[in-house]
């Protein structure tokens, strides 16, 4: 990584590192440090671990007290679709953190820029990096204004397809149904793209890395289509 692109993002998360080692730490993946022959701990895993767990503590806070009325069950629901690997993806395409990514040839060429797996785990350790770098308060930023900016739509990435069979069956009174139109990549790195339909009309499309995420992400942006004409969803 250059500095000129240290430099882009810093911009764009409106953060700017101390130490900018821990900003290329977080961006590198284990395929890279192994080409390269990095020390072991060079890659983002160690910051993943750290930022989960900044980020468990700061959507905990913000839950607790935003929904002062709601059970424990219901937090933890609420806290698992905030912060559940489709849901740090989107955050990590806004910021488009998949081309500031080091990784090792292998990944490169097989799509590792834009695998959810992969960007999603690059967001906890951007989080750990400037937790390591400034502490608690400059992470909190971060995470309030990527992360859990928009909760009210993120709620929905935890269990859309449930979501959205319930307002296929409630209020329209159809099925839902989801169409495999393509796969692409070798057996072990396949990315699937499926469509969703609600009868005879197609909704939205959705790809991931296996058909149930694929049609997952399909529902998530069915239901928020569905929210923009003005009906009702249920969070699960």
């Amino acid at each position: 990584m250059i500095f000129q692109e240290v430099d882009q993002l810093e911009e764009k998360i409106g953060y700017s590192f101390r130490n900018k080692d821990l900003l290329r730490q977080a961006l590198t993946h284990s395929s890279f440090s192994n080409e390269q022959r990095i020390r072991r701990n060079g890659n983002y895993e160690r910051l993943e671990f750290l930022g989960d767990a900044v980020l468990e503590l700061v959507s905990s806070e913000l839950l607790f007290h935003t929904y002062a009325d709601l059970p424990e069950g219901e937090l933890t629901r609420m806290r698992a679709s905030l912060v559940c690997e489709p849901a740090l993806a989107y955050c990590a395409r806004d910021l488009e953190l998949g081309k500031f990514l080091r990784l090792g040839r292998g990944e490169e060429h097989t799509g590792g820029r834009e695998r959810d797996s992969i960007i999603a785990d690059v967001v906890e350790a951007v989080i750990g990096a400037i937790f390591l770098d400034s502490g608690l308060e400059k992470a909190k930023d971060f995470i309030l204004r990527f992360v859990l900016n928009d909760m009210e739509n993120k709620q929905f990435f935890y269990d859309s397809k449930s979501s959205l069979q319930e307002l296929a069956q409630g209020t329209f009174k159809t099925d839902v149904s989801y169409t495999l139109l393509g796969e692409e990549g070798p057996d072990h790195n396949k990315t699937f793209t499926v469509e969703v339909s609600f009868g005879e009309e197609v909704l939205a499309r959705g790809s991931g890395r296996t058909k149930k995420a694929a049609e997952q992400q399909a529902a998530y942006r069915a239901l928020l289509l569905l929210r923009d004409r003005g009906y009702v969803l249920k969070k699960h």
